[in-house]
């Protein structure tokens, strides 16, 4: 399996974790990566900024989960997406925070995965940190080493080996 990035977003919409992960060639030979990790589509001109790629990753996961409460009712959840070339898993928490991570298309639902970052890395390190801030004001992010050490450790030891 292939992690291409992941990002945390609050509750006010701003992406206070991303992380990206360079793809590790196929066999089948390597493709061009954006600058958001994910591979190249024809018509793509040129690579996004880490700002307008978070955006627009938000503003998928926000369509897509009103469009499935719309359509589905309160009680269904949007969990995940594929396309031809990726594919988004999502977890939203009770406190409204949105834990993304965008795999290869083969990857099986990561929804339980992230709820373990969210529950064993950021509660620990983020949460129950007295100097982390309780909002993340004007794109101020998560800068907690220990956290973003978990995380890397997290994704190199369960989802790809």
């Amino acid at each position: 399996m292939v992690v291409y990035s992941f990002y945390i977003f609050d509750r006010h919409a701003e992406c206070i974790y991303k992380k990206k992960w360079p793809s590790r060639p196929t066999s089948t030979g390597s493709r061009s990566q954006q600058a958001n990790g994910l591979p190249d589509g024809p018509s793509q001109q040129k690579a996004l900024s880490a700002e307008d790629d978070a955006k627009l990753v938000f503003g998928t996961i926000f369509s897509l989960r009103n469009m499935v409460r719309k359509l589905g009712g309160e009680d269904d959840r949007f969990i995940s997406y594929r396309t031809g070339q990726y594919k988004l898993h999502y977890y939203e928490t009770p406190t409204s925070l949105k834990f993304v991570m965008v795999t290869d298309t083969k990857t099986n639902n990561l929804r339980i995965v992230l709820h373990q970052i969210y529950v064993s890395l950021y509660v620990e390190f983020v949460v129950k940190n007295p100097l982390s801030p309780v909002e993340h004001p004007q794109g101020i992010g998560v800068n907690c080493e220990m956290f973003e050490l978990g995380v890397e450790q997290f994704v190199n030891a369960s989802l790809m080996s």
